[in-house]
């Protein structure tokens, strides 16, 4: 079993916003609280509090971002190379032996995530567990950047990324992947529904 003592937790909130205007997402506020925030205090309470440290990768606005009390680093690679950088910068600061990775524009993700991400990591003894959710086409669809990594995959992304690779499904297709569906009856199908521009997030609100 994995223990909240193995698992560091990474916000990501280092893109540009472009589909909001070039705003910095993960400052815009979800019913009144910061969107990175919001994940933050989300994470913090995960069913059976399976996550320990909370780290933030952001670009811009650091300061604003260090006001919610958590370890902020930006992309060690430039240009905001997209999220493999944040996962990269994560694993470069991640003491512990898995990194979980979460957006910042997703505000109803599940809060057994951790938990059923790392059942599975275990259970399949791989080196990333990864989420998948059903859509409104009915189609089961992995979703990304909600990853449990073992933290001894920084070797290999970094020589992916200096390679010029971007693409995260690229990158985890080199390993041994699972795949967790979010498709329960209880789960919350909006559960990863992310906001790309504000008036998703005002809608998301409203729901």
């Amino acid at each position: 079993m994995i223990e909240s003592r193995h698992i560091t937790a990474l916000i990501l909130a280092g893109g540009r916003g472009t589909r909001m205007g070039g705003v910095d997402k993960g400052l815009q506020t979800f019913n009144g609280i910061p969107l990175a925030l919001h994940t933050l205090l989300r994470l913090q309470g995960q069913q059976g509090d399976l996550v320990g440290e909370v780290m933030i990768n952001a670009n811009r606005n650091l300061a604003a971002y260090e006001a919610f009390g958590a370890p902020v680093w930006p992309d060690s690679l430039p240009d905001y190379a997209g999220p493999l950088a944040g996962f990269m910068t994560g694993l470069e600061r991640c003491e512990t032996p898995y990194l979980l990775t979460v957006p910042c524009d997703t505000p109803l993700f599940p809060s057994d995530l951790a938990v059923r991400l790392a059942e599975a990591l275990g259970r399949e003894n791989a080196e990333i567990a990864m989420a998948a959710a059903r859509e409104e086409d009915g189609q089961l669809r992995t979703q990304p950047v909600f990853c449990l990594l073992r933290a001894e995959l920084l070797e290999c992304l970094v020589a992916f990324t200096h390679e010029g690779g971007r693409k995260i499904d690229r990158w985890t297709a080199m390993h041994k992947t699972v795949t967790v569906p979010f498709d329960q009856p209880d789960d919350d199908p909006r559960a990863f529904f992310n906001a790309n521009t504000l008036a998703e997030l005002h809608s998301l609100e409203t729901r």
